[in-house]
């Protein structure tokens, strides 16, 4: 009997003790619990944009292997930016910079060209009239059947016209990449101000592409001068129609030059007025065909310069297409690559700001990762206690 009621009695210590235990650690569980929640909600607020960061800064640069280039800074942002303001004529980013709203920019330059090639001497037609026709007319002559216009004669005075505005175009398609290269080097250091060397890589690529479209639109500009000053053809019905409503008033403007009024001017309808005093010593037959040659030449060189504003406007949007679109992001890969334009390794080098935030964000991952071992073994505590 005795025996039985000490063996209760164990029993009942036993599980006292396993109650009080069991208490401790459920209490101990609750503790722990309020302890590690904050932790690891910390860990998972924080971590994963610690991490997040990290990555989009290791994504920055150029990989080694597989090489590929920080499209978000350079081929991205700059491209979608230059296809906006030299496009699509879009000036969102730029509001109060005048300079960077691209496509009235380019359009005032090429109605300053338009109105120089318009109003320079060789478009005058009423200057010194009929003395550069009969001048030619005179050492083109030659033994054959009489008022034959020689074919030399209007190429010797084209000839002469076009290689008197020869260096317009050439100097407006000069300007309008001095000014495209303002606008990219703008663009690309307000996308890449924070990267030094991508910097640095990026406007070294932009000066040598302008530099290559430069070259390019002055031969394209050249071929077109070249090829005005040696055939003279149009399949533009203008010309014929000009040259018929000038010619048509030949009769009657020789006849009013030799009148007996001997008048100091003449108007010539679509010419305008026409000092006449010095046509007077030539014959009419000398007059009848410089006044042909004369009239041709006027209706032929409105042709000559529409296009050669119209062929140079085309090229250089095609131009400013492919340079957006195609030939930045290829100079860039090319620049870098190269041995002169630093390579992959010196863009690889970090610039000061961006090794700072490296660096801090590599201390708060070392944090965080001991916070999650320390989590990890208070969980592992926990359930050793539990198994108890």
């Amino acid at each position: 009997m005795a025996g039985g009621r000490k063996a209760i009695t164990k029993a009942a210590a036993s599980s006292q003790r396993g109650n009080n235990e069991s208490v401790a650690l459920v209490h101990e569980e609750r503790s722990l619990a309020l302890v590690v929640a904050p932790i690891v909600s910390s860990y998972n607020e924080r971590i994963r944009p610690v991490l997040d960061a990290m990555e989009n800064l290791r994504r920055l640069n150029i990989a080694k292997e597989g090489i590929q280039l920080p499209s978000i800074v350079v081929v991205g942002l700059t491209r979608e930016t230059l296809i906006k303001i030299l496009l699509r004529g879009e000036f969102d980013e730029y509001p109060e910079e005048r300079n960077m709203h691209c496509t009235a920019r380019l359009v005032e330059m090429l109605d300053s060209y338009s109105h120089d090639l318009y109003g320079c001497p060789e478009s005058d037609t009423t200057m010194q009239f009929l003395m550069d026709e009969i001048k030619v007319l005179e050492e083109a002559k030659w033994i054959g059947l009489p008022n034959f216009m020689p074919r030399i004669a209007f190429l010797s005075i084209l000839q002469k016209k076009v290689r008197g505005i020869r260096n317009m175009p050439i100097g407006f398609v000069e300007n309008v990449w001095n000014y495209l290269e303002n606008v990219l080097i703008t663009v690309i250091t307000r996308h890449c101000d924070n990267y030094h060397q991508l910097l640095v890589s990026a406007k070294r690529a932009a000066q040598v592409l302008i530099s290559k479209k430069k070259q390019n639109s002055t031969n394209h500009v050249k071929e077109a001068i070249e090829m005005e000053m040696y055939t003279d053809y149009t399949c533009n019905p203008e010309f014929s129609q000009e040259y018929i409503r000038l010619i048509s008033q030949k009769e009657a403007f020789v006849k009013e030059v030799l009148s007996d009024k001997q008048p100091l001017h003449v108007n010539l309808k679509g010419v305008g007025k026409i000092d006449a005093a010095h046509l007077r010593q030539y014959p009419s037959s000398v007059l009848n065909q410089a006044f042909d040659l004369k009239v041709r030449m006027i209706s032929y060189w409105k042709i000559v310069q529409k296009r050669l504003i119209d062929i140079i406007a085309l090229h250089l949007m095609l131009s400013i297409h492919r340079l957006v679109n195609c030939d930045l992001q290829t100079e860039i890969v090319q620049n870098l690559l190269s041995p002169s334009g630093g390579g992959i390794e010196r863009l690889l080098e970090e610039s000061p700001s961006i090794a700072g935030k490296r660096e801090k964000l590599s201390r708060s991952v070392r944090v965080l990762r001991e916070s999650k071992e320390t989590v990890g073994n208070i969980i592992d505590r926990i359930g050793n206690y539990g198994d108890f």
